[in-house]
């Protein structure tokens, strides 16, 4: 199939957005991360240690990394699925609204869970409805902004993860302090999100009598992108693992850091002082480099500089466990971040192997994402038990970040 046979809704977009669109999806994307992390960054390890708190680390490990697996799945199958779907709503519109009502509905399953199977199996819903939800917003950016404008949207997308962070963190630590209200409260913002978005944004349909190229089958056995046959996805894959792994090693145990480590007097207020840290830094990073990426048509250069930053925040954490080494390391990790998001959604939707399969291809790209989620809690969980404590765990994530850089470089079809 050339690109002359292909319907509208698969032709490369050539029209810049507008705000209002823009708007509307960051503030489905901040539900959809709020739904997500304010449960991992607190309503989650608070819950552990309620229901078990001798081993609480081990249940988050345990709760989080079944979650992941979960979402391993569910992105790529249901971002398939919307690559497929010809109503006449849109691809992508009917599975944003199906994935907030299922991720809703686990965090009201959270907030009923009495013992550690039902918080796992609550979790788990809520993975897979959440991640299916990111599989059709993420599609939204090649489906609809031209490639000069994507590191500018995609900045705003990278903040919309880390402002959804914060708020969600205010949301359950100040404005609903209950663990029950605060997990209600997060289903609720999750589905008005993706709600607001749906009823007020075009999603263009397939044309009835369109047919994929492949059948489901040859299609589910193509979630296996080969590195062979396209080598610059396999290393912008790499890069974006290996980015969110130091990312998930770095912040996943905070609460317990400034508990255990630090000895903050408030682990809870002072979490919600480093997020604001993070976001604040985040926002000038992101909206920075995503113009600068933009109007010099370069994207690797950013990568690094964000690589470097992000790197010395986690060594900073190496060698002082301190409280001002919390705030000092907070905005650097939030800058750095927020640079390596500006680009990063540029540089993984520019190697996509298929118009026709974009959802899907940024199903298996959201791996990359969601593979740490597994990885980082049992990895964390070895290195403070057994490897050196939080001293280690920083060092890994700062290792695995520098190594984000290397692979990074072996992209050529993007500068």
């Amino acid at each position: 199939m050339t690109d002359t046979d292909l319907p509208a809704a698969l032709a490369e977009p050539v029209t810049r957005v507008r705000p209002g669109w823009t708007s509307l999806l960051f503030l489905a994307n901040i539900g959809l991360w709020l739904g997500i992390y304010a449960p991992i960054q607190v309503l989650l390890p608070e819950q552990a240690e309620l229901l078990d708190a001798a081993d609480k680390e081990l249940v988050f490990g345990i709760v989080t990394g079944v979650g992941a697996v979960v979402s391993l799945f569910a992105n790529p199958l249901v971002g398939l699925a919307s690559d497929r779907t010809r109503s006449r709503f849109g691809r992508r519109h009917p599975w944003t609204l199906l994935g907030a009502l299922v991720g809703a509905a686990g965090l009201v399953v959270l907030a009923l869970a009495a013992n550690v199977f039902v918080m796992t199996v609550g979790w788990c819903v809520v993975q897979a409805g959440l991640n299916g939800m990111l599989a059709t917003l993420t599609s939204a950016v090649p489906d609809r902004v031209p490639v000069e404008q994507r590191a500018q949207i995609g900045g705003l997308v990278g903040i919309s993860q880390m402002l959804g962070t914060v708020l969600g963190a205010v949301l359950v630590t100040v404005l609903v302090t209950s663990l029950p209200g605060g997990y209600v409260a997060c289903a609720g913002l999750v589905v008005l999100g993706a709600a607001v978005f749906v009823l007020r944004t075009p999603d263009l349909a397939l044309p009835r009598g369109w047919r994929p190229a492949h059948g489901w089958r040859e299609v589910l056995a193509e979630l296996w992108v080969s590195p062979r046959a396209h080598p610059d996805f396999a290393w912008a894959w790499s890069c974006h693992f290996l980015i969110n792994l130091g990312n998930a090693l770095g912040t996943f145990f905070l609460l317990f850091f400034l508990k255990d480590a630090v000895h903050y007097p408030d682990p809870d207020t002072g979490l919600l002082i480093m997020m604001g840290l993070y976001g604040a830094a985040l926002v000038v990073g992101g909206l920075t480099v995503g113009w600068l990426s933009d109007r010099s048509g370069r994207r690797k250069p950013y990568v690094w500089l964000s690589v470097l930053v992000m790197a010395a925040a986690a060594f900073t954490l190496t060698i002082w466990q301190t409280w001002p080494a919390a705030l000092a390391a907070s905005p650097l990790l939030g800058v750095g971040f927020g640079a390596y998001w500006a680009v990063a959604l540029a540089i993984l939707t520019q190697v996509l192997p298929a118009a026709q399969d974009r959802a899907k291809d940024l199903g298996v790209i959201n791996i990359a994402n969601l593979l740490p989620q597994v990885i980082a809690p049992l990895l964390a969980t070895v290195i403070l038990s057994n490897l050196g404590g939080y001293p280690a765990l920083f060092a890994a994530a700062g290792v695995a970040t520098l190594a984000a850089g290397a692979a990074v470089a072996r992209v050529k079809s993007v500068k």
